[in-house]
Order: structure tokens, then sequence, then C-alpha cells
């Protein structure tokens, strides 16, 4: 498909730069129904209990964002095996691992660095890079052996977004505000954002109400945010991300749908975890690997009944998905209507949920 088909125009005062406090007194622009036929309504996250029904089932993810946005010098060591700081820059942006010391990174500055080189992170955290992609990204291995995840504790910095990043600097706040309830497996390079709108109150809410939860762990990378560069939707590439569902909750999906019940996804990670799980019969299987799934219309979706989510970026890989799940023309019209009404955007902005019906 044409890409320029999931492109529209977004005025900059709608990208939130802080997320809502509470949390779960955020918008949420609930789509009923797939097509012309289907009902649009503007409620509060708060609000969710009574938008969906005893014995559906929420599936969030469990993964835990780690600081991993580090700056450095370039490092090249002498024939004496004296190490020397070049005074090139480099910044890295890791985005999956690739071994208990190595870590897959975007780099700025790439050009100034080769095979080899080592990186000066500070505080006593160094890597060397090597394997250098055709996307300019580098394999990096970092040294020592303490675990990589406290190194980056003291020389990391929270990712946040670029649309965020490029208006104000991350600070302490993005330190909980960029984590959710559910985050437990340290892995991430970007937070699950649907799921941050969730509070133990509402929580115990929804449980009262008969409404489950059940978690699966999808380590979201960089390329998350990557743009679409390819003209065509076939040439787009995606970049593989580590997942994981247990035999457990794949058992509870598939007995929810076989009681009657509906499957929603919080987030698109855990949309696309399990589709990338689920048989052509729509039956989830445990899953433990990487998935680059790309869902675009016209692919079918066959795990899941319904969707909580963002606004995502024009011409993204979400909001074809979102596309896929509800219809091109019924997500161009909602975005528009989100626009006009004052949604805010992104991962600090308002919900949305998308219950498109069995068809």
């Amino acid at each position: 498909m044409d890409v320029d088909l999931f492109d529209f125009d977004l005025p900059p005062e709608r990208i939130a730069l802080r997320p809502a406090s509470p949390r779960d007194s955020a918008r949420m622009l609930v789509l009923d129904g797939r097509g012309d036929a289907g009902a649009t309504r503007d409620r509060l996250v708060s609000d969710l209990p009574g938008e969906l029904r005893a014995g559906d089932l929420l599936v969030f993810n469990d993964t835990r964002v780690i600081p991993a946005q580090l700056e450095g010098m370039r490092v090249r060591s002498s024939a004496d095996g004296a190490s020397d700081a070049t005074g090139a820059k480099i910044g890295a942006t890791l985005h999956k691992r690739e071994g208990p010391r190595r870590w897959r990174a975007f780099v700025r500055n790439a050009r100034r660095l080769h095979d080899g080189d080592a990186i000066d992170f500070g505080n006593g955290v160094t890597a060397t890079a090597s394997d250098r992609g055709a996307d300019g990204s580098f394999a990096l291995d970092f040294a020592g052996d303490e675990s990589v995840e406290l190194q980056l504790e003291r020389a990391g910095r929270m990712p946040l977004p670029p649309y965020i990043a490029a208006r104000r600097a991350a600070d302490a706040r993005d330190a909980d505000d960029y984590q959710t309830m559910f985050a437990d497996e340290p892995g991430a390079v970007a937070a699950p954002t649907a799921a941050l709108h969730f509070t133990p109150d509402l929580l115990a809410r929804l449980d009262a109400a008969g409404i489950g939860h059940v978690t699966l762990t999808l380590h979201v990378g960089a390329g998350t945010f990557l743009p679409v560069k390819a003209e065509d939707t076939a040439d787009h590439v995606m970049h593989a991300e580590w997942g994981r569902i247990d035999a457990a909750t794949a058992a509870r999906i598939n007995a929810t749908r076989a009681a009657g019940g509906r499957v929603i996804a919080v987030g698109t990670t855990s949309l696309r975890l399990i589709e990338s799980a689920a048989d052509a019969a729509g039956i989830v299987h445990p899953f433990d690997g990487d998935t680059a799934i790309f869902i675009t219309p016209g692919v079918p979706i066959r795990g899941i009944d319904g969707l909580m989510t963002n606004f995502h970026l024009p011409r993204s890989t979400l909001f074809m998905l979102v596309s896929a799940l509800m219809g091109l023309e019924r997500m161009q019209a909602a975005y528009r209507q989100a626009v006009e009404s004052g949604y805010r955007f992104y991962s600090y902005g308002d919900a949305s949920l998308l219950l498109p019906g069995r068809e």
C-alpha cells in the first residue's frame, strides 16, 4: 500500500509532553464497531470498566524500560596498550539485547566510529563497538563483570521518544512517568504506553466488574520510533523484538474467547506479540523468541477482539496497525476528530479503545 495513505496533519501543540495526572484521568476515544456503522464516544480512561463486559480479559505488557540512552567519547588504544580519548562524541541508544553483555545500538555520529573502537560512557562504563549494520547500528560489548543493567543505572538516562526529547530534556519525573504499573521484566527501551493510563484503583474496579487481566513480555525496541521511509508498505523492513507468552497466559487467552469473552490487548506491543503467537484459527500458543510482525490493512488479526492504545505518528507502522484493525477510513476520521477536539497525542497522550466486533 502507498505509505501516503497513512499521513495526516497533526499540529505540534497536540503532542503531550507530560502524562495526565492522575493517570486514569486521560481522555479516551471509544470506537465501537468497524466501518461506517460503528459508534464513537468520548470517555475518560477511568470509564473503562463501563465500556467492557464481565468475562473480558485485558492483556498487559510487563516489560520495564531501562536507561538505554548513553553519551560518551570514542577511545582508541595506542601501541603501548594505553587508552586515549579521541574527542569524538558518540551517542548510543540501545534497542535489542544480543547476548549477556552485548546490545545492538543505534549510534549518533556513527561515521566517527569503527569496528574495534571503544566508547567511554563515564562512571566506569565502557563498551567496544563491532558488527556495523546496514542501518548504521553497532553491536556494543560492555566491559567488566558487573551486570549491564547496573552499569546503565549509573551511566544511562531514560530514553524518551524523539518527539518529546526534541522539545524538552528528560528529568527525574520521567523515571516514574515513563514506567507502567506492570513494569517487571527489564529490557525495553520504549514504554508500552497504553498501560501508562492504569492505576491500582482502576485495576481494582476492573477486577470488581469481572474483567480479568494477564501479562506477557515484549521488550520494545527503539525501532518502534523509526519512520517508514519506503513509499510502499511492502518495502518496509521491521526491526525484530524479543517477546514471551507463557503457557498459562496463552491458555487464559484461549479460554476467555472460548467462553464468549473478549481479549483486549493493552497496547500495540501486546497485540503484535499475540498475533505472532496465534495460528490461523486464532488459537494463541506459547511463544519465546523474536518477532518482526508487520500488520497493515489486509493482514488478518486473529488473536484479539479489541485494542486500547494511544494516538500514533503519521505514516507510522502503528497507525497502519490500527487501520488494519478498524479500517483505514474509520481511523482517518477518528484521528481528524481527535485533533479537532483537542485529544493529546503520542506516548504521554490520551487513549483510544478500539472494538471492531467479531466478523
